[in-house]
């Protein structure tokens, strides 16, 4: 159902026939540069903010020149598990603490992939890196966002691990630390609680919006406990540019459904601009554009 309903939002933009053939055609026929281009600007994005760490470096199109093809503004996040990796564990402090002054505006952990979020049970390896991370992040005292990959993903991850309910430790702990639950699905009620209940708690459904047939009702349960303030929009779009047009649509498309049955006109706009714009800029860009 998702991928029909994608092959009419493409076709309407490209012009062509709504048909899987017509919109392939036309793709193979572009510009890959200017075909990019093209739907990135059509979204309406005034800030990019990329995760540096996937695709690896060298395969894909950097974030700064993402956001020249874009016509807006670029900023990139640093993920912990790239650090490890290059670096090794013991880097993590370092690299966490100067992130800020280096330009990233928020770090990212993928442990759901590396043993899940239960870090009682994470590689020692793993383990020892994040929390050095998060502890240098925390003592600067200007602490950057941490992003959690929460939910579904691809094939290798353990889906009962990734439950942002098993990040209530952390949350706990490093209470000064704005915490991010990416994606989310299908534990979208868990996370629209933990954004209730903690003051340093955020969410967004980054890769299940795109994905899922009836996005609005995802949405609904995200904003059943969490307030407008506390859910983000985001795309999770990498390697196929057509992911940044998706996400954008159906999250308008979504917001103005779920919104507008609930809140009064001007407070579903509100809440709308806050969902899709403000409530980012005010958590990643605190001091201002």
């Amino acid at each position: 159902m998702t991928y029909q309903r994608a092959i009419a939002v493409l076709a309407e933009h490209l012009g062509c026939e709504p048909a899987e053939q017509a919109v392939y055609e036309r793709r193979l026929a572009s510009d890959p540069a200017e075909y990019a281009a093209s739907l990135l600007r059509a979204t309406g994005t005034d800030w990019l903010l990329i995760d540096d760490g996937y695709p690896p470096p060298g395969t894909c199109t950097s974030w700064d020149e993402l956001g020249e093809l874009a016509g807006c503004e670029a900023r990139p996040i640093m993920r912990i598990e790239r650090v490890v990796e290059e670096l090794g564990a013991a880097a993590a402090a370092d690299e966490a603490r100067s992130a800020r002054r280096r330009g990233f505006v928020a770090l990212k952990t993928i442990a759901a992939y590396r043993g899940g979020l239960d870090l009682e049970v994470a590689p020692p390896g793993l383990r020892e890196a994040l929390l050095l991370a998060l502890e240098a992040n925390e003592a600067s005292g200007d602490p950057l966002p941490v992003q959690v990959h929460c939910g579904f993903g691809d094939w290798d991850l353990h889906l009962p691990r990734a439950d942002p309910g098993w990040l209530k430790p952390l949350i706990e702990r490093f209470r000064e630390t704005p915490f991010v639950l990416l994606h989310c699905y299908p534990f979208v009620r868990e996370a629209g609680w933990l954004a209730h209940v903690y003051g340093n708690v955020w969410f967004d459904l980054s890769l299940t919006i795109p994905h899922v047939s009836r996005p609005a009702e995802v949405l609904r349960e995200a904003l059943e406990l969490a307030p407008a303030s506390k859910l983000l929009y985001a795309s999770d779009a990498a390697r196929t540019p057509e992911l940044y047009l998706l996400a954008a649509t159906w999250w308008r498309e979504a917001l103005a459904e779920v919104l507008m049955e609930t809140l009064p006109t001007e407070a579903a706009e509100k809440a709308g601009r806050m969902i899709l714009r403000d409530n980012a800029l005010g958590l990643y860009l605190p001091e201002g554009l």
